[in-house]
């Protein structure tokens, strides 16, 4: 087998890092259910709780392309789809300041995806025609983009601060 033939059956990320990075993009979907939840709040104040949140569920899973883990989730996005697809659309200015993060995070759930067998190269297509996806962002490293996940989640109170590095006594 020819070194080009070696290099391409490699994967693009070791399998080992997989479940840390779903871990990762798991979180992100948690800040961005919480940045968008509090927008829906804010803009939507004739809407009740439960339809503030099951509104940012039903956004999320159209974007990640999930499918929601609640039923009233489920049931308000399809009886909402109008309303659901309007917040897609202005998701690129609703969660502005997250957009570079959603599209490491996009890319990084396809580089998942792939290594799993799963296509999910129509959320990115989403994405970028939803102006999300930020195309000529370089990918970041898997651990650059798992410990800039961490540090936003601990800024925003979703993990404990990672602890400095112990220092060596002195010899």
């Amino acid at each position: 087998m020819s070194g080009s033939a070696a290099a391409m059956d490699k994967p693009l990320v070791d399998n080992k890092l997989i479940p840390v990075m779903r871990e990762a993009i798991v979180t992100v979907q948690m800040l961005l259910f919480r940045n968008l939840r509090q927008s829906i709040h804010d803009r939507y104040i004739d809407r009740t709780e439960p339809e503030h949140t099951q509104l940012a569920g039903a956004v999320i899973n159209n974007l990640f392309g999930t499918l929601p883990a609640d039923a009233a989730v489920a049931a308000f996005g399809a009886a909402n789809r109008e309303l659901v697809e309007r917040e897609l659309r202005d998701l690129a200015v609703t969660c502005a300041p997250l957009v570079p993060l959603l599209t490491d995070t996009l890319r990084m759930k396809a580089i998942c995806d792939n290594q799993e067998g799963i296509h999910s190269m129509p959320s990115l297509l989403m994405a970028r025609a939803l102006g999300i996806l930020q195309e000529d962002r370089e990918l970041p490293l898997p651990s650059t983009f798992m410990l800039q996940v961490r540090s936003l989640a601990a800024e925003h109170g979703l993990v404990e601060p990672m602890a400095p590095p112990a220092e060596e006594p002195p010899a």
